[in-house]
């Protein structure tokens, strides 16, 4: 890379067109965009002097009137020589800012990569200004130059000594151009704060003279974190929970460019990706975000094929690779092809298959090197195909109830409740129609609902979506919380705030409580992860002692009351041998009363999630294999079956 900036580097391809008539071509538009964008072809000259090594800070002022901005570098500063191809033998500096393609990113000498790759920056600037003027610190002295909507106000001149080197540009835009001159503070300050993230090192101050009290005036930004920091700093704004600890990230640095990586995935369905290019917010991405998008969809895929494990009848697609990925990609090379003049696609085909034979080799290995970080990112693959899947299948999500038409499409056995708030409302999931009676007579009818299944439930694991959903008991279950299934699930819609089940204390109950959880995991996972579903604990038996009456959950609970109360009574025991065995108060007074009930929320926390998935998958998939391996190795824990 060549050290020296001279004239000479600064090539002229055309002279001024008229920017005044037709701005949108070079700046997009006339309004709040197009405005701020004057502002970033001014700074993306300073950076690109970062870029290069030529420039360490650079101090942005947005003055008190909020309609001037100034933009200042400690580079090498504009050459203010006399261009030698220039028939009107103007200043190099008066070239650059009259016309358009005239600067130091068309000659590979000057940088080795750029952000204003076009060359129209400065002058497009200048023409779409009522005011701008120009000082270079350079050769020991300071030099000026005028101008207005881009005519020089006479040429440059040498106004006094100059202590290092660097170069600012102070300029107003032209109201009658724009819609409003009023640049965003705000805007600015984000912008320049993006910048110092893009290059470690980078130290950009910022000047609001506008700020009000409270406010702040001054604002130093500077990341030596990189790319990694901004990823991080991006979750923690949009409040997004990863699914892995860590950040991936990878780096490449040779002759076709420089590239940046980092990336993680999280437990939201969206996917976010920012891409920069020589330091650029390319907001429609390009052929940097298709190569990115490749390299992570076959290297996840590799991981899973090598260690088989995709479970069957899941179908992977690169669409569930990459839901709730956020990741940004940081590109420097020497030339930029971009589609437009605002620069927010890139267009390079090469591109592509370097960024994509840079970081899937990196990737792949960083999965087998992390088995634990990999196996959680698999599960979260899997369980984004198999919403996706139910959600493809569901016919159409339930709508949640209002005071009016609450109890449209409801099962004609659902026991619903008054209310209409969901916040204070309850679903009793029971089995049997005989404890369905009992509860419907013993419940509190202003806030809980009870709806009665049939016998067991289908296992949502074997099954097929189309089986799912023609199965009666589930889909009177999905009809009455309201929300959906899969990926439709809405739960603005939901119906009831708590949705308990409520199941025989023996082995059949906890059977039928163990197939309704492998349902609401599979294609309602958003209530359990928001907290919405419980498990009641009915008591399997009552004992007596004396006049006092206690209740216990199993055997080893009926043991310690007996033992805890000896010798103060009478001890009679009685064995409930199911829920429709009792008397409706006694249901409402051990079981339903919210006072006196014992619940058990379903939960999953972030270290079981990935043993989560693997136990559903094996104990109610269709494989025997690992079940039979799971009986066998567990057989000595059994102490007695309830048989």
């Amino acid at each position: 890379m060549s050290s020296n900036y001279t004239a000479s580097d600064i090539t002229i391809l055309e002279g001024l067109e008229p920017v005044r008539k037709r701005p949108g071509m070079y700046i997009g538009g006339v309004g709040k965009t197009g405005l701020h964008h004057l502002i970033w072809e001014v700074l993306d000259n300073a950076v690109d002097e970062a870029i290069n090594g030529h420039a360490s800070l650079i101090t942005v002022v947005l003055e008190a009137d909020g309609k001037t901005v100034s933009v200042e570098d400690n580079g090498r500063g504009i050459p203010v020589e006399t261009h030698p191809t220039d028939s009107l033998k103007r200043s190099t500096l008066e070239v650059i800012f009259t016309e358009l393609h005239a600067g130091g990113k068309f000659d590979q000498g000057a940088y080795r990569t750029a952000g204003g790759l076009h060359g129209v920056g400065a002058s497009v600037v200048n023409a779409l200004s009522t005011s701008l003027e120009v000082k270079v610190r350079r050769n020991g002295k300071t030099y000026e130059q005028l101008f207005s909507r881009g005519i020089p106000l006479g040429g440059i001149k040498e106004i006094g000594p100059g202590r290092g080197t660097g170069t600012h540009v102070r300029f107003t835009p032209d109201e009658t151009i724009f819609e409003a001159v009023k640049f965003d503070a705000k805007l600015i300050g984000t912008r320049l704060e993006v910048k110092t993230y893009l290059h470690k090192g980078l130290r950009i101050v910022f000047k609001n003279e506008t700020a009000g009290s409270g406010e702040e005036r001054v604002q130093e930004f500077r990341h030596e974190g990189g790319i990694v920091e901004y990823l991080d700093d991006l979750l923690t704004a949009r409040n997004r929970r990863k699914v892995i600890d860590t950040v991936f990230t990878a780096e490449k640095d040779d002759n076709d460019g420089r590239l940046e990586i980092s990336l993680t995935w999280t437990e939201s369905p969206d996917i976010v990706m920012h891409s920069f290019v020589n330091g650029i917010p390319t907001h429609d991405g390009g052929t940097h975000e298709a190569g990115l998008r490749d390299a992570i969809n076959k290297a996840v895929r590799d991981y899973v094929d090598v260690h088989d494990l995709t479970p069957r009848g899941v179908s992977i697609t690169a669409e569930d690779i990459r839901e709730g990925l956020t990741a940004a990609v940081n590109l420097f090379i020497h030339e930029p092809q971009f589609q437009g003049q605002t620069k927010d696609k890139l267009n390079n085909p090469a591109v592509r298959g370097m960024v994509s034979s840079a970081v899937r080799p990196i990737l792949e290995q960083w999965l087998h090197q992390n088995k634990t970080i990999a196996g959680a990112i698999v599960t979260r693959v899997i369980q984004s195909s198999r919403a996706r899947m139910a959600s493809r299948s569901a016919a159409a999500a339930v709508r949640r109830k209002s005071p009016v038409s609450h109890r449209l499409n409801l099962p004609g056995k659902l026991a619903d409740c008054s209310s209409t708030d969901p916040s204070e409302s309850e679903l009793f999931l029971v089995e049997g129609d005989s404890a369905g009676g009992s509860a419907k007579q013993g419940r509190d009818r202003q806030t809980q609902a009870i709806l009665p299944l049939r016998g067991k439930v289908l296992n949502a694991e074997q099954a097929s979506d189309r089986k799912v959903l023609a199965n009666q008991e589930l889909s009177d279950i999905v009809k009455a919380i309201g929300c959906g299934l899969g990926q439709d699930c809405d739960l603005d819609k939901l119906r009831y705030h708590k949705i308990i089940l409520l199941m025989d204390a023996d082995s059949d109950g906890h059977h039928i409580a163990t197939l309704l959880l492998t349902f609401f995991y599979r294609y309602l996972r958003p209530l359990i992860d928001a907290g919405y579903v419980y498990l009641a604990q009915p008591p399997l038996y009552r004992v007596d002692i004396g006049k006092q009456t206690y209740w216990a959950a199993d055997d080893s609970q009926r043991d310690q009351i007996i033992e805890s109360h000896r010798g103060k009574g009478k001890v009679e025991i009685q064995r409930f041998k199911g829920l429709g065995e009792m008397m409706p108060s006694t249901l409402y007074k051990t079981t339903l009363d919210p006072l006196h009930r014992r619940l058990l929320l379903v939960e999953i926390s972030d270290e079981d999630r990935l043993l989560t998935e693997t136990t559903i998958t094996e104990l109610m998939g269709k494989d025997p294999a690992a079940r039979f391996h799971f009986v066998m190795n567990s057989a000595h824990e059994a102490e007695a079956l309830d048989i």
